[in-house]
């Protein structure tokens, strides 16, 4: 794999984050790689943000984080993300209660959204920096790092290497966004980077 391709085509803080996960996390293939790039391309609207946002207007709120907020307790948590967050994320995988601030703290970021506390534990002791301490760099200098740490470790790496097919990208977006939200957009990522990498020219 010539990561080379790559540039020009992928932002420059993206790009060079490229050979640390093809030394650290085995990102070392055609077929990883256009599979890799392409849900990340997806996941933050080709490589724009690397925040999770959550400014959400009421009706919003409830469709996505109703069983948190019944009755009618989310109008006061409407507009106000940190607050949001503090909420729906208290209490949950190494966050503490919602007083604690950490769902703010902890909140999605980088390429696959890292999320929680313990994650950003989890992903501090394989990679050798503490993101507990500084959550920021997550959506900064190592956005895509953690996303390939994210592909370890849920074992997608196998799934990548079934082939350069539709059904593959399908399996690949089940495990990254537990459904299959905008498939045929992450399947036109998908083709876009594999066609770089093989060298192939569409006409």
């Amino acid at each position: 794999m010539d990561i080379n391709k790559l540039k020009g085509h992928l932002p420059e803080s993206i790009y060079d984050q490229l050979p640390t996960i093809v030394d650290k996390y085995h990102v070392n293939t055609n077929l990883r790689m256009a599979h890799f790039l392409g849900q990340c391309a997806e996941e933050t609207g080709s490589f724009t943000v690397f925040e999770e946002n959550l400014n959400y207007s009421y009706k919003r709120l409830i469709e996505i984080f109703g069983k948190y907020f019944p009755g009618t307790t989310g109008q006061s948590y409407t507009g106000r993300p940190e607050k949001i967050a503090n909420k729906v994320y208290g209490n949950r995988y190494g966050n503490g209660p919602e007083a604690s601030g950490d769902g703010w703290k902890y909140r999605g970021r980088g390429c696959i959204q890292i999320t929680f506390k313990g994650n950003y534990k989890s992903l501090s002791k394989d990679f050798g920096v503490d993101f507990v301490k500084t959550p920021e760099l997550v959506a900064t200098d190592y956005s895509l790092v953690s996303a390939a740490w994210f592909f370890t470790f849920n074992k997608i790496w196998p799934i990548c290497d079934v082939g350069p097919t539709a059904d593959a990208v399908t399996d690949v977006t089940r495990k990254v966004n537990g459904g299959t939200n905008n498939l045929d957009q992450r399947i036109a990522y998908f083709k876009k980077y594999w066609n770089i990498l093989s060298d192939i020219h569409n006409t």
